[in-house]
């Protein structure tokens, strides 16, 4: 009689706890700045996880092909992240001395594309072992899970079906954002992250509260702008397809295609409080978008005492790669034109690189200040500091929040807030307090993992509470803030429509005059 499982391949898995260390993360240089050059560091401290094994491939944590990633410099090290080494009779990881050595037996499949996906299983799996931030793993044997999985998957002959009892393996441990994307769902998302894509115009991500796909800001003029379509949201479905389960990458590539083709979407408007009002389908047209994050003007100001002044306005509308430079070269062109405070608009950004926020966060900071505080999986603080920064202006600065503002909006909020730097005006923002490591695996897929916990310098806890505003502001807009993203060119009249850039006006006027905000 046959045996169930002929082949049976047995993995050694090492595993040991590394020792903190300090760690100074490398220099970031922003080479084409109009007049002058900037650089930035870090410095964290941070377990070691040292590279030994020359043998066997690696799969390095990486973002971007730059390598100058947040996630890259510091995910092996400050929440604990190891860059994994799999094959499927060999997965170890990337240490010099290890104290204790796992071995796991497995079946191997017959179907060549499966046995492939059995791979990535395991390197997921051992990802998730050594790194996710709960070592409980929802309360769950993680080992046991492994085995589980790879009997469940040891039948099927098709690779999308395999890849489903991973994305199942990792629901178990109860946070949406530790998730596995494909290879083709991966490039998308490098796309989007450097600022250039075909689709219609939308951010979107999964409430984890419903588990919902909710949209979190559209493009201005965008296909989706235009259809009337609104931070709040929520998608149902997608030509037709219930998104049911699917995750906020996979929901974007259907969303995403040629320019000049179509996608139908149905959405249920966040205005109605019933689940079956205010369903709607509408057609979309794909088009290039480019998400140039930055987006100003200067608006003139009248003082209370009748002086007039110009304030910058800034708007930042994700955390791409270019953010930094870009924010910088703005600001340095509005200090050669008179301007004497700052508005600083981050409604409805949804995140995005935090290396970007944290670069960000010092074009407004000096000296070694804590921009944000790690909590890693054994419970570790992690401060991560400035080293000798150098702001380009020390202007008043107001920021503007909302329940948009998620994720590196609210890292970059509470350092600027918690520093003393500027008052927050607008409404409690989204409360995404988690941070993911992103490796790409050996079959070009990608694992999301929740690395740890962060907490502002002032170590309030921001996971599913979100950032209180210093100010609020009303919800009576003459003009929604959505229709106030403006470039250079564009007229104020908008901004002056808008309640909060007013009240932001009126406590720039107060930290001018030397007074106390209210």
């Amino acid at each position: 009689m046959e045996s169930l499982f002929p082949n049976l391949e047995l993995s050694p898995i090492s595993t040991k706890s590394p020792k903190p260390t300090t760690f100074l993360l490398p220099s970031h240089r922003f080479s084409n700045l109009k007049s002058r050059t900037i650089t930035k560091k870090w410095s964290v401290s941070v377990p070691c996880v040292c590279s030994s094994s020359p043998t066997v491939k690696k799969t390095e944590s990486k973002l971007h092909s730059n390598g100058q990633d947040f996630i890259k410099s510091v995910g092996k090290g400050v929440i604990g992240f190891a860059a994994a080494a799999t094959a499927l009779a060999s997965v170890c990881y990337d240490a010099p001395a290890f104290a204790e050595s796992l071995t796991v037996a497995f079946p191997v499949s017959r179907a060549p594309e499966v046995n492939t996906v059995q791979r990535t299983l395991v390197e997921a799996w051992g990802l998730i072992r050594e790194t996710f931030v709960d070592p409980t793993f929802n309360h769950q044997d993680w080992d046991q899970k492994l085995q589980q999985t790879m009997v469940e998957m040891f039948p099927l002959n098709s690779a999308d079906v395999a890849y489903t009892k991973i994305s199942g393996m990792l629901s178990t441990l109860g946070d949406p954002f530790t998730r596995i994307i494909s290879p083709k769902e991966y490039q998308s998302f490098r796309i989007g992250s450097d600022g250039n894509l075909q689709g219609v115009g939308i951010f979107i991500n999964i409430e984890p509260r419903t588990g919902h796909l909710v949209v979190l800001s559209c493009v201005k003029g965008s296909p989706a702008a235009r259809a009337g379509i609104h931070e709040g949201d929520e998608l149902i479905e997608i030509n037709g397809e219930r998104l049911d389960g699917v995750t906020s990458e996979a929901a974007a590539q259907k969303l995403r295609g040629t320019a000049g083709t179509s996608v139908k979407v149905k959405v249920h408007s966040a205005m109605e409080s019933s689940r079956d009002a205010g369903i709607r389908e509408v057609n979309l047209p794909r088009e290039y978008i480019t998400l140039s994050p930055i987006s100003s003007t200067i608006i003139p100001h009248k003082t209370q005492d009748g002086h007039l002044t110009k304030t910058g306005y800034v708007k930042l509308s994700a955390f791409s790669q270019s953010a930094a430079i870009d924010m910088a070269n703005t600001i340095l062109d509005m200090e050669t034109q008179g301007v004497h405070s700052y508005i600083l608009d981050l409604r409805n950004n949804p995140g995005g690189l935090v290396k970007a926020g944290l670069d960000v966060a010092q074009i407004w900071l000096d000296g070694d200040e804590t921009l944000v505080n790690t909590i890693d999986r054994d419970g570790n603080m992690l401060p991560i500091n400035m080293v000798d920064g150098h702001a380009i202006t020390h202007d008043p600065l107001v920021v503007l929040v909302n329940e948009g503002s998620a994720s590196a909006s609210e890292i970059l909020a509470g350092a600027l807030h918690d520093n003393g730097r500027a008052i927050l005006v607008g409404h409690k923002t989204f409360g995404k307090g988690k941070i993911q490591s992103v490796t790409e695996l050996h079959d070009g897929s990608a694992l999301f993992v929740t690395v740890a916990k962060y907490l502002s310098p002032a170590l309030h806890d921001i996971d599913q509470v979100g950032i209180m505003p210093d100010v609020q502001c009303t919800t009576d807009m003459l003009n929604s803030p959505r229709d106030s993203l403006l470039k250079n060119e564009s007229s104020t009249s908008s901004l002056e429509a808008d309640s909060c850039i007013l009240v932001a006006e009126h406590e720039l006027d107060i930290q001018e005059s030397g007074g106390t905000a209210s």
